[in-house]
């Protein structure tokens, strides 16, 4: 008997948001693997929220770009074509040498993610900064946490989170200023919800929506849109007039304080100021402030809220100046906090993967760029910064930038105003794509050359945290078809184009090697950035790295807070109080764009939806797009169950789902849906390019927008077991389910004009003849259901009808799972409707444990688990990340209203 030993575990660190939590990996010799925290991680201590435990459903290679492919004939409509990884590198190398000599380097351009880890950023900086010598090099970082970056820089000088996720554990005041945490960091937050119970710190949640994070607030103050600046220049009042700031703190470590406070008392001189210009009741306002002038262990965490803002480094520095004026930085339990969103968002501006700055936070001051030319012996070194995300894909659509290569990120779903970056992407005379998908929104732009990169599971290397931490991501699948790590792309590339000599890696390690001895050069304490403990770390020892906080200089121990006694990285080492300017929206509204429209994440998704949504788990909690509308907005417009958003760059048609958590006047949609997984629901097709002056940040969360009803006669869905694409005039969105993809449908089309489509749809899925389709129509109430069945199994099916015959979705998609079908089931299958005691599990709550709405209220009819903590007991639900705590609390209470 042949015995296989087990696959060994391997540590490695989770690639969704800036958490940076450990994770376990045991591959299953299948290519799949189990999933589980990692204890020893102290990032999380071996929680995982829903999406990295559900990372075991996203490591399948049906979407996986496994080759090179070249489009033949240049158009961006001809087809895509298999190539060998010679021939395209040689197209890459060749294409950015022609542009170079005849247009310069400012024509050229590189878009990166967070999704990279640090040695493929750092290998993409050096080749476009050093080597053809444009700074023209950014990331959707910059849609994300750059305000966060220009703020770190004039107050501190530098781009440097000053705490740790320690100072969560000792804070006794928690504020969370734009930030819903308890869906978008939910680990960080269960740890928040945690020194709440055991040291009783309060939490102070500053949104304009009624979150699932505000539902677990202390005070939920639910300000007017854009409006965080006044509210905190009016909490630097507050400080100064009850004289409760450290003026020794200032006096010896800071400098601007006057002119700081003269702004502030200009924008907000009084309460009743700041609650009639922010939105909010005057007895909340002072009660935020009165609780932050009381309490000394304050931390202040803020993010996409406050950074996606034409205004967001104004109010990053807003915050920062309360605490600078009360010295509560630094020290355990104090100081204000960036929770940046992408796993390495912190690790790409290390190595200066933003277009304002050099490399290892070295900025373009000509002593920075002859000390990186002359570590790098760069031959072309960029002297300036370059265009920022939006401003660059303004130069592509100009024809300004006629290449550009686009690394681990979908920027024709994601970036503002995306249809018109969509038709830029076409005008490009060189489009290169490395990614390891093989379409998406951006790759369907035109790309003219695709290069199959390495997914989490196969990528070695690094990355860095929100509290500065470093981890390794470590391979524990082996790299499928020909895709090759992304540092050793940009490598190979470098090498075509003339670099060999500089670009000769054999391995992740030996570029961390040269990223940390480059943090090191000609430093000497001088920079904050500095990881000269590790520039000649050996190969074993970095393949056993344990996390570790930067700087890391010889000498240094333990994990290291900033600034508590100054230090400061500004020519004289002190730090910076900044005066915002007076708020205001960049784009108003009007009588024909009555509506603010808000963007930002739901709780089970991931940015375009590439890795989360192959998993049927995180798909089962909100498997399509909507736009979220105040119940006196709905009544008011007559919105029924479709509604139409509309901007003056583009327009959408999403759900309606109707909250009184959404303020009246104001909108949301979530960012996730694209081409790829819906018909018509990309929001940031509808996201307006207004930037920040310092950050060069969109605002996402203030686009003017009107709402308008939509009608569909029909709803319904389809189940297959390969994707299924919808007849133009129907709107969809697809959800991946266990065994298949169900794709949810509505439409005006009367059903049984589908009859024809659907047959050959549901035969196009038969492996083999003797298939068996079954139908049911009923012409007069206009439904139509067809089904079809291979040896007892369910290949297809498809419901259409009115709406108030819908089948019921949960109960039909099971059946995708099963084997063999017995006859209940296959009456099922055409019924629509559940057996006799069989419990609808109905969308999924807890995705965790994969536990819906119809189990938890059957366990508190029959089970009496009338509180949360007796129904995870019963049901696990709760008792992972938490991030479903909210939902059951709602769910208890309408029980307990209702019986």
């Amino acid at each position: 008997m042949n015995i296989v030993a087990p696959s060994p575990t391997v540590r490695t660190t989770c690639p969704y948001c800036g958490v940076g939590c450990g994770v376990l990996a045991t591959p299953d010799s299948a290519g799949g693997a189990t999933i589980a925290g990692d204890e020893a991680h102290p990032a999380n201590h071996g929680r995982l929220c829903s999406k990295g435990a559900a990372l075991g459903e996203t490591l399948s290679l049906g979407t996986r770009l496994l080759h090179p492919m070249l489009r033949k004939g240049g158009s961006k409509d001809a087809a895509l074509a298999r190539t060998d990884w010679d021939s395209a590198l040689g197209q890459v190398a060749e294409g950015f040498s022609r542009i170079l000599e005849r247009d310069g380097p400012n024509a050229i351009a590189f878009y990166l993610s967070g999704q990279l880890l640090t040695e493929d950023y750092y290998v993409a900086n050096k080749l476009m900064k050093g080597f053809l010598g444009s700074a023209n090099v950014d990331t959707n970082s910059r849609l994300c946490m750059a305000s966060s970056v220009a703020g770190h820089r004039r107050a501190f000088g530098a781009d440097i989170v000053p705490g740790l996720y320690q100072d969560l554990d000792e804070a006794e005041l928690i504020v969370l200023a734009g930030s819903n945490a308890a869906w978008c960091h939910p680990v960080l937050f269960r740890r928040m919800q945690e020194s709440r119970r055991a040291r009783g710190a309060k939490l102070v949640v500053i949104d304009p929506r009624r979150t699932a994070t505000a539902e677990e607030a202390d005070l939920h103050l639910p300000i007017r849109p854009g409006m965080d600046a006044t509210l905190f220049a009016g909490l630097l009042v507050r400080l100064a007039d009850r004289d409760t700031f450290d003026r020794r703190y200032v006096e010896r470590y800071t400098s601007g304080f006057e002119a700081a406070l003269a702004r502030a008392t200009e924008l907000a001189p009084d309460i009743a100021t700041v609650a009639r210009t922010s939105g909010l009741d005057a007895a909340d306002v002072r009660a935020f402030y009165d609780l932050f002038a009381a309490t000394p262990r304050v931390v202040t965490c803020y993010s996409q809220g406050v950074n996606q803002s034409a205004q967001g480094t104004d109010k990053v520095n807003a915050i920062i100046n309360c605490h600078l004026a009360t010295g509560r930085i630094g020290r355990p339990g104090m100081g204000p906090f960036s929770l940046t969103g992408q796993p390495n968002a912190m690790g790409g501006r290390e190595v200066g993967g933003l277009a304002n700055q050099l490399a290892a936070h070295m900025s373009f001051s000509p002593p920075e760029i002859d000390r990186v030319r002359r570590f790098w012996n760069a031959p072309r070194i960029a002297t300036h910064e370059g265009l920022k995300a939006v401003q660059m894909f303004e130069a592509i659509e100009r024809g300004e930038i006629k290449a550009l290569w686009v690394m681990a990120t979908n920027p024709a779903a994601s970036l503002p105003r995306a249809g018109a970056v969509r038709a830029a992407l076409a005008k490009l005379e060189l489009f290169v794509a490395s990614d390891n998908v093989r379409s998406n929104d951006t790759v369907n732009a035109g790309a003219h050359v695709l290069l199959p990169a390495a997914a989490w599971g196969e990528k070695d290397g690094t990355v860095t945290n929100s509290e500065r931490r470093i981890s390794r991501q470590r391979a524990f699948l082996p790299l499928p078809g020909e895709a090759r790590p992304d540092w050793w792309i940009v490598s190979a590339v470098a090498r075509r184009m003339g670099f060999a000599k500089d670009f000769d890696y054999a391995s992740a390690a030996d570029v961390f090697r040269e990223h940390a001895a480059l943090s090191a050069f000609e430093n000497d304490g001088a920079r904050d950035f500095d990881l000269g403990a590790l520039a000649a770390i050996e190969d074993a020892a970095y393949d056993a790295l344990a996390p570790v906080v930067w700087p890391v200089r010889d000498g240094a121990n333990g994990d290291t807070r900033f600034f508590a006694e100054g230090g400061f990285f500004t020519p004289d080492r002190k730090a910076r109080f900044v005066a915002p300017e007076a708020p205001a929206l960049r784009g108003a509204t009007s009588e024909l764009y009555p509506f603010v429209l808000n963007t930002g994440r739901v709780r089970d998704q991931w940015h375009t939806m590439t890795r989360s949504g192959l998993s049927p788990r995180l798909g089962a909690h909100t498997p399509e797009p909507f736009v979220e509308v105040h119940p006196a907005d709905a009544r008011r417009i007559g919105l029924g169950d479709f509604a139409r958003v509309e901007t003056a760059h583009g327009e959408g048609v999403f759900r309606v789902r109707v909250s009184a958590g959404q303020q009246a006047g104001a909108l949301f949609v979530p960012i996730h849906w694209n081409g790829e997984t819906a018909s018509s629901s990309r929001a940031c097709d509808l996201v307006a390019p207004h930037t920040d002056p310092y950050s060069g940040q969109p605002e996402s969360k203030a686009t003017p927008a009107a709402i308008a009803p939509v009608a569909f006669a029909w709803r319904g869905f389809a189940l297959t077991r390969a994707s299924f694409v919808p007849p133009p005039d129907a709107w969809w969105a697809r959800v991946a389910l266990t065994g298949g993809i169900g794709t949810l449908l509505a439409t005006n089309e009367r059903p049984v004009l589908w009859r024809d489509r659907v047959a050959a749809l549901l035969r196009s899925a038969d492996r083999e003849n003797g298939s068996e389709i079954a139908e049911y129509i009923d012409t007069r109430r206009g439904i139509y259901r067809a089904a079809s069945f291979h040896a007892g199994r369910l290949e297809g099916a498809l419901f259409l009808g009115p709406a108030d015959a819908a089948p019921q979705w949960d109960a039909i998609k099971a059946l995708l799972e099963l084997a063999q079908l017995g006859a209940t089931e296959r009456r099922l299958a055409l019924s629509g409707r559940a057996a006799d005691g069989i419990v609808e599990t109905g969308p999924v709550i807890c995705a965790c444990f994969g536990v819906g709405l119809g189990v938890i209220r059957e366990a508190i009819t029959s089970r009496a688990a009338t509180n949360v903590e007796a129904i995870g007991k019963a049901l696990r639900a709760g008792t992972n990340c938490g991030s479903c705590l909210p939902e059951l609390k709602r769910i208890v209470h309408e029980h307990a209203h209702a019986s």
